[in-house]
């Protein structure tokens, strides 16, 4: 009989330190008696809040945001862990700067304020908040416990939105557009609490751009060139930031507090129910027996489980626990192995329906119906999958590796006939998005469904029609740790969509994002120059590379901006600093979304900062740097098809064209294997550089618009593999 059970190696401890090491999104604090049970209280309590507004109705607005980041910004000082219990001078000296930073926004704000004592005595509080803020060591001696400051810190943070709930008539109603010195006080403790959150959550790159563009807004009388502007007032700052839906309220904590939430909930209690296991199964079965099996199971069980995870990294460890010492036994390298899982893994956040949610943060941004954009989706993502799998084949015939064992693959009639009430709640959930029902009353439904289908197994075994194993059944118990599982995991996102609040009020304020889509015009116009005056062939048309130049620093921006970041909050800044960039290219917008989105999640592949790939490397003991290397290689695909689509929009289903699309989609899986190929250097035999350089070259070609110019791509790319399978 075969084996359905799916063993790992590593222990549950093994897997949750590695989690906490390179997903600071999963790092919380070993908690126990009192505070542990308050955090479960209020996690659960956040939890089902949401899991009631999504099936009876929302509040307003205001309203809801600001009870999601009262407790969401409140539980982080106390879930999340200092980052060291004795501060580094590196730790030190950020923050110093940070500090810096607050007591300069304090000065200013005195300035402003009338010297009455009350103010004063406002500004003395925030001085000494400020002072808190530094790192010196504290009572405690380890950093997972709550310190004293930590509690001053989680009051402060919870109390700056509760105080917007509490008083809202007041604030938004009777006073509208007329805050008074109390909300400037408490906008600047709004300010440095959500700083803090994130640089407990996340570390310091996203705090810092944040700071930099709160400088900006002030300092833009004194700027030069392109970058200057009026400049604004730190009342004004505060105010556009903290009253209103501009700022820290602005659509990205709305996005996680209506959507995201959700997601990351039903994902949680969806593997506690025992989805993982069904998706590892089914990825056996559909995979598992070909060459190179156990690699392609962990490409499709990990695209399977992206789909409904948040967090690429968690989605690496959880299915990179069974299938990499899979892989490893297999015959396959210990840094292909982990580069492997983490590229399918970071597919999942690009594959419809779910996408991590990033569908519906779509459907919010763009106004397109959620329909179209999972219908948009599903080439790309094709695109991605087909190069690691083809890559992975190659690899394995390259190396002789066989497929699966039949002991180790399971039988699809005994997986159904344990799992099939899985399918329900999942299917349910993608049947009411696509009859167009909004995304968080599908998700609510999802997460009803998930825990009344999950006593299947009991009932099954009452009646006598079955064995079924009732190890997964949520009982009240845990549904407790799922929901507050669900509500830790949200709260590294609720914090970091907050702090992208800053970079989205300073844009509105300033015209950011019109100053960089200026800026990489302009560059990418006089690259285009400096190139078509050395091309003597006149086939390199001074527009054409513009277009590509402007792609090109774009994408690069996208990494560099996306590096340690999670997907959604990465996605809105993308979308609204880098993706108006290329508007003006006259790329359509829905390509414009896409383009910024795929290299934002291929950040977590792309070292030095590849994230996904060195908690792989974690788990296959194999050199960090290396397995990033590998991953963003095989992530191929994603670094590709966004050229594909912006120059054949067809692809997307955009302004449809059957001979664009035919040839975009032609071209582009040729391209690919022309590309897998050559990094890999096997295609039925071995070859040496110059094949691997000559089917690069092809293969580039390949995805060019231009017919003259693919037919050479072809050229090189057919006549070299018919030769080297001639030899």
């Amino acid at each position: 009989m075969a084996n359905t059970e799916t063993e790992s190696e590593f222990s549950q401890g093994e897997i949750d330190a590695l989690v906490k090491e390179h997903d600071s999104e999963s790092n919380f604090r070993d908690l126990a008696g009192k505070v542990a049970l308050l955090v479960t209280v209020c996690s659960v309590g956040l939890s089902l809040f949401h899991v009631y507004t999504a099936g009876f109705g929302l509040l307003n607005e205001i309203a809801h945001r600001t009870i999601h980041l009262t407790v969401v910004l409140g539980l982080v000082f106390l879930v999340f862990p200092r980052k060291r219990a004795e501060p580094t001078k590196k730790i030190w000296i950020q923050s110093a700067m940070f500090a810096a930073f607050y007591s300069y926004l304090a000065l200013s704000l005195f300035k402003s304020l009338e010297p009455t004592l009350p103010n004063i005595l406002g500004l003395l509080a925030i001085g000494v908040l400020i002072v808190l803020t530094l790192p010196f060591p504290g009572s405690s001696k380890s950093s997972q416990s709550v310190a004293g400051r930590d509690w001053i810190f989680a009051v402060c943070a919870a109390g700056f939105s509760l105080y917007l709930t509490v008083f809202f008539e007041k604030i938004f109603i009777i006073n509208v557009g007329e805050p008074g010195n109390t909300e400037y006080l408490i906008g600047l403790v709004a300010i440095i609490m959500t700083l803090e959150a994130t640089r407990r959550t996340m570390g310091s790159v996203l705090p810092v751009i944040a700071v930099i563009t709160v400088l900006y807004a002030l300092a833009g009388p004194y700027l030069p060139g392109i970058l200057a502007h009026r400049g604004y007032s730190i009342v004004r700052i505060i105010n556009h930031l903290f009253v209103g839906t501009e700022g820290i309220y602005g659509i990205a904590v709305g996005v996680v507090a209506t959507y995201v939430f959700h997601f990351v909930l039903f994902g949680i209690l969806a593997q506690m129910s025992g989805l993982g296991q069904l998706f590892i199964d089914l990825a056996s079965i559909i995979a598992g027996r070909y060459s190179g099996g156990s690699a392609k199971v962990s490409v499709v069980s990990s695209g399977f489980f992206g789909m409904i995870s948040g967090s690429p990294i968690a989605n690496t460890v959880t299915t990179g626990a069974f299938t990499i010492p899979l892989m490893k036994k297999s015959g396959f390298s210990a840094r292909f192995a982990g580069a492997v899982e983490a590229s399918a893994s970071c597919g999942g956040q690009v594959t419809p329906p779910i996408m991590g949610a990033s569908a519906f943060v779509m459907t919010e941004m763009l106004g397109v119906p959620y329909n179209e954009i999972i219908l948009i989706a599903i080439i790309p993502a094709a695109f991605h999958y087909l190069a690691i799998l083809l890559m992975v084949h190659l690899e394995a015939k390259r190396l002789g590796l066989k497929g699966m064992s039949a002991d180790r693959i399971p039988q699809f009639k005994a997986v159904f006939s344990r799992s099939w009430h899985l399918f329900i709640p999942l299917g349910a959930m993608v049947a009411l998005l696509l009859m167009q029902y909004t995304p968080f009353l599908a998700a609510f439904w999802g997460i009803i469904l998930t825990i009344v289908f999950s006593y299947v197994p009991i009932l099954t075994n009452m009646v006598g029609k079955a064995n079924m194993d009732t190890s997964y059944v949520l009982t009240p118990k845990k549904l407790v740790i799922g929901f507050e599982d669900g509500a830790k995991f949200a709260l590294a996102i609720g914090a970091a969509c907050a702090c992208v609040g800053f970079l989205l009020g300073a844009m509105t304020l300033t015209g950011l994002g019109f100053k960089f889509s200026a800026a990489v015009v302009d560059l990418a116009n006089d690259m285009a120059t400096v190139i078509a005056s050395y091309d003597f062939t006149g086939l390199l048309s001074q527009q054409a590379m513009a277009l590509f130049f402007g792609l090109f620093f774009v994408a690069l921006a996208c990494i560099i901006m996306g590096a340690g970041i999670p997907t959604t909050p990465t996605y809105i800044i993308l979308a609204s600093i880098a993706a108006p960039a290329l508007n003006d290219f006259g790329i359509p917008l829905i390509a414009t979304h896409f383009f910024v989105f795929y290299f934002g999640v291929l950040a977590d592949v792309t070292p030095p900062v590849a994230l996904a790939a060195y908690a792989a490397a974690g788990l296959s003991r194999a050199d960090a740097m290396q397995t990033g290397i590998t991953a963003f290689r095989l992530s191929m695909g994603k670094a590709l098809v966004p050229f594909m689509f912006v120059y054949a929009p067809s692809l997307l289903f955009i302004d449809f064209n059957a001979v664009e699309f035919i040839s975009a989609l032609l071209g582009g899986i040729l391209s690919i294997v022309a590309l897998s190929s050559a990094y890999i250097g096997w295609f039925g035999k071995d070859f040496g550089t110059g094949g691997k350089l000559l089917l690069t070259l092809g293969g580039l070609l390949l995805i060019v618009p231009s017919l003259s110019v693919k037919a050479v791509g072809l050229v090189l790319v057919v006549g070299y593999l018919f030769i080297l399978n001639r030899r």
